[in-house]
């Protein structure tokens, strides 16, 4: 592993161990829910109706991982901090295997 790709790795894990800000800054300014993370009854009840296309589109995916938490009886912060940064180590590490794998295909085609 070169210095650069140590570097762009520690990078990647600092952002996946900062994960957790979104749901402590909505917290300390009394916020509700982070900041786009809406649902379709969430923004209905903020702005008094849901865009058409989010009424259309909102239930064609669903998360993995709902809500980043995998006991929904234990909304604690602290638990919920973790499964954040799961959650964001798992986007992480297929991001970076989606890219692998696409980089060496385009490798592969241009030999």
């Amino acid at each position: 592993m070169t210095k650069l790709q140590r570097k762009i790795l520690y990078f990647l894990l600092g952002l996946c161990v900062l994960t957790p800000i979104g749901i402590l800054l909505p917290m300390v300014f009394d916020a509700g829910d982070a900041w786009g993370e809406w649902s379709a009854t969430t923004l209905n009840d903020l702005i008094g109706y849901v865009p058409a296309g989010l009424e259309k589109y909102s239930n064609i995916w669903n998360a993995p991982i709902p809500d980043y938490s995998m006991n929904n009886s234990d909304p604690s912060v602290v638990h919920q901090s973790g499964y954040y940064i799961v959650s964001g180590v798992i986007g992480a590490t297929l991001t970076y295997l989606i890219t692998l794998l696409i980089s060496k295909l385009i490798v592969k085609n241009g030999d």
